[in-house]
């Protein structure tokens, strides 16, 4: 379902996710609350660290674990809301958090979360924009500043992204040799700006898990 970003310009994505969506009609909470305060944010942890400590077993290196992420979705590698668990040969990984709600048109909107970590690698890497005249290009573009948020200064590209961060607006920063990256999509009930604003605080709710000896 989600993949369908990468191919689909922002017209045919509206038509497919109205109709590959039609069975998730359950809300649970309200995605349009007010995010939480600083201080909760500070005082947030990671709420599911089991599979958050396996992945990071599985491939030798720190993970990090939002210890917020805006309602319904909850940071449960496995868990309702996680769509994408996967973890390539050269050990970097993907963690994807999906809610969908329809009503007429697409008035329910959506949330996707996706979280990524390439252990030892600190060049953006390149993805394959697909279609008749696929080329090579950078998987993270449009590059809008900085973004610092419990402890961590992260650069914001607003895109053109590939894969599974097309039309998304995304955060990347470097660890001990390592690049991460936390990306929202802008897609209703986000605006570009309130999605920045969910993302910064999902930088500074981050909660590093390192491998287990």
């Amino acid at each position: 379902m989600v993949g369908l970003r990468a191919f689909l310009p922002p017209a045919g994505l509206s038509a497919a996710l109205a109709v590959l969506a039609s069975g998730c009609g359950d809300r649970i909470g309200d995605p349009l609350a007010t995010p939480p305060t600083a201080r909760q944010v500070q005082n947030a942890h990671c709420a599911f660290p089991a599979g958050w400590q396996q992945l990071a077993n599985r491939i030798a290196a720190p993970v990090y674990c939002p210890g917020w992420l805006p309602d319904p979705l909850t940071s449960q590698i496995n868990g309702r809301w996680n769509n994408i668990n996967s973890v390539s040969p050269d050990r970097s990984y993907l963690e994807s958090f999906v809610w969908q709600e329809t009503g007429p048109g697409i008035a329910g909107g959506e949330l996707h979360v996706v979280l990524r970590g390439y252990p030892g690698v600190s060049k953006i890497p390149t993805c394959r924009t697909g279609g008749a005249d696929s080329r090579n290009v950078p998987c993270f573009d449009g590059l809008r500043g900085t973004v610092t948020a419990g402890g961590i200064t992260a650069r914001l590209y607003s895109g053109p992204n590939q894969d599974m961060d097309a039309w998304h607006a995304v955060l990347l920063w470097h660890r001990n040799g390592t690049m991460y990256t936390l990306s929202e999509h802008v897609a209703p009930p986000l605006t570009f700006n309130k999605t920045v604003s969910y993302l910064k605080r999902e930088l500074a709710s981050l909660v590093l898990i390192t491998p287990a000896v």
